[in-house]
């Protein structure tokens, strides 16, 4: 596994092409690409596309067609995650030793649940963890976590500040590979950022209790950290985290002037003055170092 950059900054925008990009994910995409521009870095686009199930047909070219429109270029090749299966294999094979299979359904889980985790999953409260009862397969594979007291997890955030997860309680044993047969989200974004060389990842606020998990997995397969900041998730009129399943719109910017008005109110989420820029180029101009002043010291 490659986990070394060329020294520099590396970040990289990773949309999921279960639909086009909304509201939302404009925002979380602008904000990983200034980042990467206002540290004169790299900015990689990556297709998080390993929930084969989920993909839509033609939303993974859509997403690339309308960062091109706005002006966000990858600056490496665009990798998916549906071809890197052999790196999730290869990752897994090295932490066989804490992993575990496990025969627990949905309902099992739900009804067991030590409580909920703060992105509201069932915390899993270790019901095959030494081992399968009689008569039950494996549905998937979890990873074991530190028992209480060894399983403080605590970063800083270069928004939120520091934030601790004690991962036993918030988190529990949580699942590698899943009853689908697919690599979990968790497992894939950490071999995928580390393969990458990624020293920082900018993304939505929606993921900041998974990132004590993922370091959790980069301290097991000895790979990096990198920088973490989190930036505001878009919501709709009832509070609901902006998606396609709570009737966010696609971002299709018919002409540059709307694609403009589309990057200006993403700005202006992100609380950068940029003025009126009539022209994509003078919208970059005026955006880096806006983003600059309030995130880069």
């Amino acid at each position: 596994m490659n986990t070394r950059s060329n020294g520099g900054y590396v970040g990289r925008f990773a949309p999921s092409p279960t639909g086009p990009l909304h509201a939302g994910s404009l925002v979380a995409a602008l904000a990983s690409y200034l980042d990467a521009r206002a540290h004169h870095g790299t900015w990689l686009v990556r297709i998080e596309d390993i929930d084969e199930g989920r993909s839509a047909p033609g939303a993974a070219g859509e997403i690339l067609d309308l960062l091109h429109r706005l002006g966000m270029e990858s600056d490496r090749e665009v990798v998916w995650q549906s071809r890197r299966k052999h790196l999730y294999e290869a990752a897994y094979d090295r932490l066989a030793g804490h992993v575990y299979p496990c025969g627990c359904n949905r309902r099992e889980i739900a009804d067991s649940r030590l409580g909920f985790a703060p992105d509201g999953a069932a915390i899993y409260p270790g019901t095959c963890r030494h081992g399968l009862a009689p008569g039950r397969s494996p549905r998937s594979l979890r990873l074991r976590v530190p028992e209480a007291g060894a399983d403080v997890i605590t970063f800083q955030d270069r928004v939120a500040g520091a934030v601790t997860q004690r991962l036993a309680s918030e988190s529990g044993d949580f699942v590698l590979k899943r009853a689908d047969g697919y690599w979990a989200y968790q497992l894939a974004v950490v071999v995928d950022d580390a393969e990458q060389g990624v020293t920082d990842v900018v993304r939505g606020a929606d993921l900041l209790d998974s990132t004590p998990r993922q370091i959790f997995l980069q301290r097991l397969l000895n790979v990096p950290t990198p920088r973490y900041l989190h930036v505001p998730v878009v919501r709709n009129a009832n509070g609901e985290k902006l998606s396609k399943q709570t009737g966010a719109l696609a971002v299709r910017p018919g002409d540059e002037e709307a694609a403009v008005a589309a990057l200006r109110q993403s700005a202006g989420f992100l609380g950068l003055e940029v003025g009126e820029p009539r022209s994509l180029e003078a919208f970059w101009r005026v955006a880096v170092p806006a983003w600059a002043a309030l995130h880069v010291s």
